[in-house]
């Protein structure tokens, strides 16, 4: 009885999700939100509790994070990674401190402790990768001259991320700081190796994968991402962290294959790991903190952008390439939501929670607006401010006009985009 119970839970649910996911493509936006909201729906205080199957929706979610961070790793090799490394990192630097300090400050302000700040940075300093890759193909954008500069600031929060979650991990356990230090000093031990593997012996890695049979392949690629998550689960590194390490390991043809076969893969977990999160947010605790989240999606929204334009700036793209940038940066989704899951499995703070959902929510609408949006209203706003003198309103970088760089994004090839 127990078992029919579950399988018609856990059915009824992979049924709403798949009709929310139609629901969200037909009109175009992120089916995130829709996602937590059935969580909310159906999770404590909601109007019909799950119980069957919650806690199989439990190890679903938690495939699902590990299934996110090894497809993330595999859209990028280790030396892609280096040399992003170098090339960009005062755009990751600048881009921590303009959106994970208003987090920290929030957090302290709400009177939350140090641990709940640290957890609170990571939410409003990452973006959501999958949600901005979605609006730049739906904006036609993919060819242009800012979207590596965009691509370069997602790609130093990842790595930042290989970081920031074994310290985050060790902190909600509560470990003291000797064990914390040693946590860290594993994680970056690993990490450090897994690269220099990756860069001098990764084609020999990928071609003991390879296989031409998909099924050999996925079974194979699935496999070692579980086992080396839970060892690194084990070894107080975050699983998350591990399967992003397998990812980065494999490339070429194995990357390609794994990717193309594990993607139905991680939409399916992750979207059960979307409704896990939202099964243990009651809904009643999400008005009290509604103003909190809703005043600091407003700050960081702005400090994204800030920080969007500043890395065009200093690209050389022009002022109205600057403003898509910051704009199209502002959407926060998955990781946001991974990191405040960490806390909330801890009990850290009760309200983290809902103010990180409540929070997840407004962005990740608001997210595709800013991305539309910016650009013109910024554009206008300045031509409202600063009249133009006669002969000049075409000047290139005076208001926004495209210079003769970005007349030809068009004419760029199209930029890799990742999921």
């Amino acid at each position: 009885m127990h078992s029919a119970v579950l399988l018609i839970e856990f059915g009824s649910i992979i049924l709403g999700l798949g009709l929310l996911g139609r629901f969200a493509a037909r009109f175009r936006f992120s089916p995130i939100p829709l996602y937590l909201l059935s969580g909310l729906a159906f999770g404590e205080g909601g109007l019909l509790p799950l119980g069957a199957s919650e806690e199989f929706v439990a190890t679903g979610a938690e495939i699902g994070v590990i299934l996110l961070l090894l497809m993330l790793g595999l859209e990028y090799t280790a030396s892609d990674l280096v040399s992003n490394l170098k090339a960009h990192y005062p755009a990751g630097l600048v881009d921590c401190a303009l959106n994970a300090l208003p987090g920290a400050a929030a957090a302290l302000l709400l009177g939350w402790g140090p641990v709940a700040a640290v957890v609170l940075a990571g939410v409003t300093w990452i973006s959501s990768s999958g949600v901005i890759a979605k609006v730049l193909g739906d904006l036609g954008r993919v060819g242009n001259r800012e979207t590596p500069v965009i691509l370069s600031v997602l790609v130093l929060e990842d790595l930042a991320m290989a970081v920031y979650l074994p310290i985050v991990t060790a902190l909600v356990a509560g470990v003291g700081l000797a064990a914390g230090g040693v946590t860290l000093a594993i994680a970056l031990g690993v990490a450090g190796l897994v690269l220099f593997a990756a860069v001098r012996y990764g084609r020999v890695i990928s071609r003991f994968v390879s296989s031409d049979d998909p099924e050999k392949l996925l079974l194979v690629v699935l496999g070692l991402t579980i086992l080396v998550a839970g060892v690194a689960q084990q070894l107080q590194v975050s699983a998350a962290v591990g399967a992003f390490l397998v990812g980065i390991a494999l490339s070429g043809e194995v990357a390609e294959g794994a990717h193309t076969l594990l993607s139905p893969l991680r939409d399916l977990f992750a979207a059960v790991f979307f409704v896990f999160f939202g099964l243990h947010t009651d809904p009643a605790s999400i008005p009290p903190v509604l103003l909190p989240a809703l005043a600091l999606a407003v700050v960081t929204a702005a400090t994204k952008i800030a920080t969007g334009y500043w890395a065009a700036r200093r690209a050389g793209i022009s002022l109205k390439g600057r403003w898509r940038a910051g704009g199209a940066l502002v959407a926060r989704g998955e990781f946001s939501i991974v990191i405040a899951g960490l806390a909330v499995t801890a009990g850290i703070e009760p309200s983290l929670g809902p103010l990180a959902t409540a929070y997840v929510l407004i962005l990740v609408v608001l997210g595709p607006l800013t991305a539309r949006y910016t650009e013109p209203v910024a554009t206008w706003w300045t031509r409202r401010r600063k009249p133009q003198e006669p002969g000049t309103a075409d000047a290139p970088g005076v208001t926004g006009a495209p210079g003769p760089a970005e007349q030809q994004s068009e004419a760029r090839p199209p930029a890799p985009v990742r999921d």
